[in-house]
């Protein structure tokens, strides 16, 4: 009889834990998306409720910043693992409360206050969920496997989407369009309760991030917002600017796209739902192979063939999308495994940008500060764009400027595939050059070419 080694055991449970929180957050965002007809129809009824229903998306995403500022400093000081329990209780709690909201019909203006003050719930824990999940997985996870063992967080991520999207397909198919508009679509909104419950529950039996224990145990280092602002302004810059690409990709994409097929391309419900489960199916089987090649060939690689991928392939591949259902699968897919190698890699990344000691900090707020300005307003900003001027490859041209900035970013991303994170140095794994030689410019891997 062989007995489980206790490392590999606590490492299973991290992986866990850390992505069935994040599967929590995307099932609220999944449901949100896939049921957008149904919350206009609900609490926005008029000629601009789309718009409305693209607000109340949008407007979670202005409190992120500061559940960032507030979670990130707290998870440096007192840990990861109690502000990951917190936040996701928050978070289905509020997700849950939205099933139970009286519609426009019954409470008039005070509906829509009630669902953008819980999407402003929502905002503030997601603040501190999705940095301190990250984080924590980072600091558990093997420096030779974090690449492999991080893209399970993002397999949450799309496995939430997907089960949010599998959710609201189902009851269309169950229930049928009109029991939809008048109830149906609380039903996906209640499964949230269940699913944070038993996230908390895996998060409030792990251990605390031995990297994080072991820097806490020594004299504490300076840590906080001010250190973070006046000591490490390039990590941040460097995380903020390529959450700009990561993002205006992830919430085209994955957010307004059922939206961007119905009202512009003209599909039904079902067959968006559908489609957009199709497409998110071969991306979360995708996820752990890009993973474990930036194990083998580094972060900085992944990111630029991405970057320039996506740049080069949006416009076609939207014009393409145009053309009908089957092309419309085809674009997707192409784009979604483009944005695969950003995907996968978020977690190996982005918290090996910052030492430990403002690690949660600097991953929380870079992270949140960017996507509240280019990520979750970009279903707003498709929609009002092809509302006012009719223009309907603008996506893919937000796409291109976003990838714009995140190549810049990249040229100042240290590479730290197998680098550890102990200790409160910034990890370098040492094959990426000083960026200010002069002469130099990089290759994928981060090595100067002369002049």
């Amino acid at each position: 009889m062989t007995t489980r080694d206790p490392k590999s055991a606590q490492q299973t449970r991290a992986v866990a834990a850390a992505a069935m929180g994040n599967a929590t957050e995307w099932f609220d965002y999944g449901v949100y998306a896939a049921a957008a007809t149904y919350i206009t129809a609900a609490f926005f009824p008029g000629h601009l409720g789309a718009l409305g229903t693209m607000l109340g998306f949008a407007v979670s995403f202005l409190l992120r910043p500061l559940g960032g500022m507030v979670w990130g400093p707290l998870g440096d000081r007192v840990g990861r693992k109690t502000v990951l329990a917190t936040t996701i209780l928050l978070m289905a709690g509020a997700t849950g409360a939205l099933g139970i909201l009286p519609t426009h019909a019954t409470a008039g203006v005070l509906a829509p206050i009630l669902l953008i003050t819980l999407r402003v719930v929502q905002g503030f824990s997601t603040g501190g969920e999705y940095g301190g999940a990250a984080t924590y997985l980072a600091e558990t996870c093997p420096d030779r496997r974090r690449g492999f063992l991080g893209s399970f967080l993002e397999f949450g991520t799309l496995g939430g989407f997907v089960g949010g999207s599998a959710v609201v397909l189902a009851c269309q198919l169950a229930l049928g369009s009109d029991a939809m508009y008048a109830w149906g679509w609380r039903i996906p909104f209640l499964l949230a309760v269940p699913l944070g419950l038993i996230g908390w529950y895996l998060r409030s039996r792990l251990e605390e991030s031995p990297v994080f224990t072991e820097v806490a145990a020594q004299k504490q280092p300076p840590t906080g917002l001010r250190v973070l602002f006046t000591d490490y302004r390039r990590e941040l810059l460097t995380l903020a600017g390529l959450v700009v690409a990561l993002n205006i990709a992830n919430y085209t994409l994955l957010t307004y796209q059922p939206t961007y097929l119905q009202h512009t391309l003209g599909m039904g419900e079902s067959t968006t739902t559908a489609m957009m489960l199709i497409g998110q199916v071969i991306m979360m089987a995708a996820l752990p192979w890009f993973g474990r090649l930036s194990d083998r060939v580094g972060r900085r690689p992944m990111w630029l063939y991405s970057l320039i991928g996506l740049a080069v392939l949006a416009v076609p591949m939207y014009w393409l999308m145009g053309r009908g259902t089957a092309w419309a699968v085809v674009g997707f897919v192409t784009l979604g495994l483009l944005y695969l190698p950003q995907l996968a890699t978020i977690t190996a990344t982005f918290p090996a940008i910052f030492p430990t000691q403002v690690r949660y900090a600097g991953f929380a707020l870079g992270y949140n500060v960017s996507t509240a300005v280019f990520g979750g307003t970009a279903p707003l900003v498709n929609e009002a764009v092809i509302d006012g001027t009719g223009w309907t490859l603008f996506p893919a041209l937000y796409m291109v400027f976003g990838c714009g900035i995140g190549l810049i970013a990249w040229f100042f991303l240290r590479e730290t595939a197998g680098a550890s994170l102990r200790g409160t140095d910034v990890p370098d794994s040492g094959e990426m050059p000083v960026l200010a030689k002069a002469g130099a410019v990089p290759d994928a891997r981060g090595a100067a070419v002369g002049a």
